[in-house]
C-alpha cells in the first residue's frame, strides 16, 4: 500500500519536478490523516482586519488570513504566482520565472514577497516555520465550502480558517484544482537550488515536506500577520 501511495503522490507532481530534487517522499508515519467531513455549514469568523483584509487568530504565533491573495471569499482559489515574484502571468515556465538560479533563502517581508507587496502593513507570506506550526498544531478536517474542496484548519482556540484546493499552474495549463492544495512558504528549502516550500495537502492528508516544488510554478498565497 505504501508503495501506491509513493507512486500516486510523485506523478502528480511531475509537471513542476522537472530539473528539481526529487527529495519528495512522503513518511507516512508523520502524516496526519483526516476522515472527510463534508459539512457545509462551517462557521469561519474573522478576529479583525489590517489594511480592508481579515484575519483569524488561530491561538499561534502567527494570524492566519481568511482568504487567499487576490481571493474575495475564503473558498475563492485567488491568484497564483511564481515563487518570489509579484504578479501573475498567462505562463509559468522556468525561463521566465525571475528567482531562477537565485540564490535566495528568506523573502518574507521583502520585495519579492507578494501577500506584503500586495497586502501591505506587516501582512506577508509564511515562513516554513509557521507553516508546519499550522500543520503541527492545528486540527485538520477535509470538508467542503460552497461546493469547493478544501480543509477547515481549526487552531488550539477553536478558531477555524478554510483552504481550498486550489491546485498549481504550471506552463498555460492548471493542475489539481479542487483536487489538491499547494501553497508557498516565504522560505526556500535550498537557498542555491530552484526550489521554495509548501504546504501540500490532498483529501487524505497535508504536509509541509513538499521541499522539491519549483520556484517556477503558479501557486495561490495564504497570507498571515503578527
Amino acid at each position: 500500500m505504501k508503495k501506491i501511495l509513493y507512486i500516486i503522490v510523485i506523478v502528480a507532481l511531475l509537471p513542476l519536478y522537472s530539473g528539481c530534487s526529487r527529495e519528495y517522499v512522503f513518511d507516512l508515519e508523520e502524516i496526519h490523516t483526516n476522515n472527510n467531513n463534508n459539512n457545509n455549514n462551517n462557521n469561519y469568523t474573522a478576529s479583525g482586519a489590517i489594511n480592508g483584509h481579515e484575519y483569524v487568530d488561530l491561538g499561534l504565533s502567527v494570524k492566519w488570513a481568511t482568504c487567499n491573495v487576490g481571493a474575495n471569499a475564503p473558498e475563492d482559489y485567488g491568484d497564483y504566482y511564481a515563487w518570489g515574484e509579484t504578479s501573475t502571468k498567462s505562463s509559468y515556465t522556468r525561463d521566465n520565472c525571475e528567482t531562477t538560479g537565485e540564490s535566495i533563502i528568506n523573502i518574507k517581508g521583502t520585495s519579492r514577497d507578494v501577500a506584503r507587496v500586495k497586502w501591505g502593513g506587516t501582512w506577508s507570506m509564511p515562513s516554513r516555520a509557521e507553516c508546519e506550526e499550522l500543520i503541527n498544531e492545528c486540527k485538520w478536517t477535509s470538508t467542503t465550502k460552497s461546493g469547493i474542496n478544501g480543509y477547515r484548519i481549526t487552531g488550539p482556540n477553536g478558531n477555524s480558517i478554510f483552504l481550498p484546493a486550489a491546485g498549481y499552474r504550471g506552463g498555460t495549463d492548471s493542475y489539481d484544482v479542487g483536487v489538491e492544495g499547494y501553497y508557498w512558504c516565504s522560505t526556500s528549502t535550498d537557498g542555491y537550488n530552484l526550489c521554495g516550500s509548501t504546504i501540500f495537502f490532498t483529501d487524505t492528508y497535508y504536509t509541509t515536506n513538499s521541499s522539491s516544488i519549483e520556484r517556477f510554478g503558479g501557486l495561490p498565497v495564504r497570507p498571515v500577520t503578527k
